[in-house]
Parts: C-alpha cells; structure tokens; sequence
C-alpha cells in the first residue's frame, strides 16, 4: 500500500485541527474560568456534529463524481476534468486565505473567542446552543477546507482516511497537551513551519487544478469539434492545449509513479512532465501567496498559550 498521498493530507489535517483544538480549548478554559463547566457536553456535541458533517459532505462529493464517471465517457472527460479543477481552486482559495487570516489574527483570537463566549451565555436559556454553534462552525470551517483538499487531489479509497485520521489524532494530542496537561508547545513556530510546508503543498495543487482545467478545455474541444487547443510544437512531443511546451521532461530518469518521486508528486504537486503554464502558475502562486504569508508574519505572534 502507497502511504505518499497520505502525507499531505495529514499535514493538513494536522494543521487545520490544532486550529480548530485550539478554538475547543479557548472556550473549555474560559468555560472552567467562569464556573459554567456544565456547557462542556454541548462543546462535545458541537465537535461530534462538526467532524459528522464534514464526513458526509465528503461522502456526498464522493458520490458526485462517481455519478460524472458513469455518464457518456466524452461527457465524463469533461466534467470530471472540469469539476477536479474548480474543487483544486477553492481549495487553493480556501487554504491559503486561512493560512493568512490566522497569522494575522492569531495574537487577538483568545481574546475575541472569550468575548463571544462570554456574550453567548449570559442568556440562560440559549447558552448551551449558543456554544455548540461556536464550536460547530469552528470545525467545520477546518473540516470543509480538509474535504474538498481531499476531493480536489481526487483521492478515494483508505489511504487518505489514515492520513485524515492520523492529522486529527495528533491535532487532538496537542490540544490536550496544551489545555488538559500544561504543557507549553511553541505554537508560533509551529504555525509558521507549518504554513511553510502548506504553502508548498498548496503550490503543488497550482499545478495540478491548471492540469485539470487544460484537459477540460480540450475534452469540451473534442467534444463539440471545436479547435480551441494550440497547434502542436512536433508531433513527437507531448503537448497541452492551451498551456503552451514542456518546459521540465525527466519522465525517463525520475518518473513520478516511483519512488521517490511519487513521494514529491504527492506532498508539493512534483511533475516528471511540467508545461509552461504550470510553471508559471506555480511560481506565480508561490510568490505571491509567499510575500502575503511572511508579510502576515511582521509584528505578529501566534496565540498566547492558554493565557
């Protein structure tokens, strides 16, 4: 078994689960701080709730492209090609307007979590549905962005579960090594490797939803015998429609279904084959999405431990 598309998607989940571990402390602290500990079973219901719904809307996504995959196959060409590249730029979307947000707002989240918190259950009556919605969109918010992560790599079977699983565990462990044990973690280092190491796993995605949309484009060519694609360079070398030449051929010396190439395909979008708007995209994104990273870095600092 290929454990390689595992990596990704557990540094994913890693990631997007200590934000969400961190939110769930926040609240149980506060909730402790104030003698009102007795909520504690709505915030294991907003988690539950949470984590559930992210599963379905996995399962839902799952069956819609089973569903694409079994129509006529010029059809399926296209709308499976089609659905893999827009799924690929909301996740782009999604990740790296989170990666950004949380840096920039990581040192006043305790503060503004405690001030809904507190806003929350000073009603009574509404307090315990005022605290599952808080935490429920919290893991949502996380749970969503690993889904369609998930779904935009078009990664099904057990593999993925295990990384999925493997992220959420060791999101969980840091949340109760944080909050339950005391133990100090440094968490501004580990948001800023972590974002590090998204940024490239996002890049990679780069390259592959400007893939999936360039097949589309020639599928819908082929499809309604209309010449939309570029004219072939040669009739010997590989082409793409609108992405122009191979600008990276190593397909003979490092292919990207061995080891340890497959490895690199996996974790940063690695391609034994590149064209020339891949490349572009991918440099484009990197530095662009990388100077708005450091820049949120300036003057900021990660989440005050437990406060």
């Amino acid at each position: 078994m290929d454990f390689s598309a595992a990596l990704p998607i557990f540094a994913i989940t890693l990631r997007e689960g200590v934000e969400a571990a961190l939110v769930v402390g926040i609240v149980m602290a506060y909730l402790k701080k104030v003698d009102r500990s007795s909520l504690n079973p709505w915030v294991f219901g907003g988690i539950g709730t949470g984590i559930l719904a992210s599963f379905i809307v996995g399962l839902l996504l799952n069956w819609f492209v089973k569903q694409v995959e079994n129509t006529e196959p010029m059809q399926a060409a296209l709308y499976g090609q089609l659905w893999q590249g827009v799924l690929g730029i909301t996740a782009i979307a999604m990740l790296s307007w989170m990666l950004v947000w949380m840096t920039e707002n990581a040192k006043a989240l305790k503060g503004e979590i405690e001030g809904q918190i507190g806003k929350a259950i000073a009603n009574e009556k509404s307090a315990g549905w005022a605290v599952f919605m808080l935490i429920l969109i919290a893991v949502l918010r996380e749970g969503f962005e690993v889904v369609i992560f998930i779904s935009a790599k078009l990664q099904g079977g057990i593999v993925p579960v295990i990384g999925a699983i493997a992220g959420l565990v060791g999101a969980v462990a840091i949340g109760i090594a944080l909050f339950q044990f005391g133990i100090r973690i440094n968490l501004r280092v580990f948001f800023q490797a972590m974002g590090i190491f998204l940024l490239l796993i996002v890049a990679g995605l780069v390259v592959s939803a400007i893939g999936h949309l360039d097949k589309a484009v020639a599928a819908y060519g082929e499809l309604t015998q209309t010449a939309i694609c570029l004219p072939a360079a040669s009739a010997t070398e590989m082409s793409s429609c609108l992405l122009g030449g191979l600008v990276w051929d190593v397909h003979d010396i490092f292919p990207d279904t061995k080891f340890p190439a497959i490895l690199l395909k996996a974790m940063f979008g690695f391609r034994d084959r590149l064209f020339l708007g891949q490349a572009i995209g991918y440099f484009t994104f990197l530095i662009s999405a990388g100077v708005l990273y450091f820049h949120s870095l300036t003057g900021k600092s990660i989440i005050k431990q437990q406060g």
